[in-house]
C-alpha cells in the first residue's frame, strides 16, 4: 500500500486556503483530507490521522511526499514511525 501528500493552496476572497490531501496510489482515492487558512503542521498531521483513522491501519503503507519543512519536521516524523 502507498500513500501520497502534498500541500496545495488556492486564492479566496478570505486569503490563501491551504489543502493537504493523502491520496492511496492503489485506489486512487483521497483517503485523508484538511484545509486551513494557516500552511502549519498541524495542517498535514490531521490530513494523515484522518487517513489511518478512516482506513483502520496498523502499518505496513509507504508514505511518500516531498520534503518540504511540514513534512521534515519532528512533530510529523513522529506520526510516520
Amino acid at each position: 500500500m502507498a500513500w501520497v501528500s502534498d500541500i496545495t493552496y488556492v486564492w479566496t476572497k478570505q486569503g490563501w486556503l491551504y489543502l493537504a490531501p493523502v491520496l492511496d496510489l492503489y485506489s486512487r482515492k483521497i483517503v485523508g483530507s484538511t484545509c486551513a487558512f494557516a500552511m502549519q503542521t498541524n495542517l498535514i498531521s490531521k490530513a494523515l490521522l484522518m487517513a489511518i483513522q478512516l482506513r483502520q491501519l496498523a502499518s505496513g503503507v509507504v508514505f511518500h511526499s516531498n520534503r518540504g519543512i511540514h513534512y521534515a519536521s519532528a512533530k510529523y516524523q513522529t506520526l510516520l514511525v
